[in-house]
């Protein structure tokens, strides 16, 4: 199975932001990909307005799953540099599926004041949703097998890529079908 070139679907993400909203937005990026994603977002949105401070989530306490998937040994903790209270927050993940990710994530942001608005900008949704949540800005939208993980990663020149991966450590993983 090919996956598209994730470089492609940034630059799509990017466009249909420029494109589609007037507002200036404070972006949050959740740990990690959506972290990466909105380090990128922020350099070229910045280019054309003053911008707060980047955010960045960390929802591990925040899920609902906690007592299932258990800490994970990376938790950081989350950096909100500007006040929430009114802004319009430009909340970034690198994959949507389930919404709970995002739930949790919105969760943490009422925790520290009421936005005036959340949009959601994700560079993959595969659908697969467990929660009513949805992206306002989407580079690709995918259907892929439910037993397959989409990895999305950057390389040593800060390129991103996605990969498959089979859940549960089989050994058959697909790595870097995209570059």
């Amino acid at each position: 199975m090919s996956l598209p070139d994730a470089e492609i679907l940034f630059e799509q993400l990017v466009n249909k932001i420029q494109a589609e909203s007037d507002k200036q937005f404070a972006v949050v990026g959740i740990h990690t990909g959506g972290v990466w994603l909105a380090e990128r977002l922020y350099q070229v949105l910045s280019t054309s307005q003053h911008m707060e401070p980047l955010g960045i989530l960390s929802v591990s306490f925040y899920r609902d799953d906690f007592d299932k998937i258990g800490l994970h040994a990376q938790v950081k903790p989350s950096e909100i540099p500007f006040t929430v209270d009114g802004a319009h927050i430009l909340l970034v993940d690198d994959v949507l599926q389930t919404g709970r990710t995002i739930r949790a994530a919105i969760n943490e942001l009422f925790d520290y004041g009421r936005p005036a608005s959340i949009s959601l900008a994700t560079l993959v949704d595969r659908g697969d949703r467990e929660l009513p949540i949805c992206a306002q800005y989407i580079g690709a939208q995918l259907q892929l097998p439910k037993e397959k993980i989409l990895a999305f990663n950057r390389d040593d020149d800060g390129k991103f890529k996605l990969s498959l991966k089979n859940k549960k450590g089989a050994e058959n993983d697909e790595e870097g079908l995209s570059a």
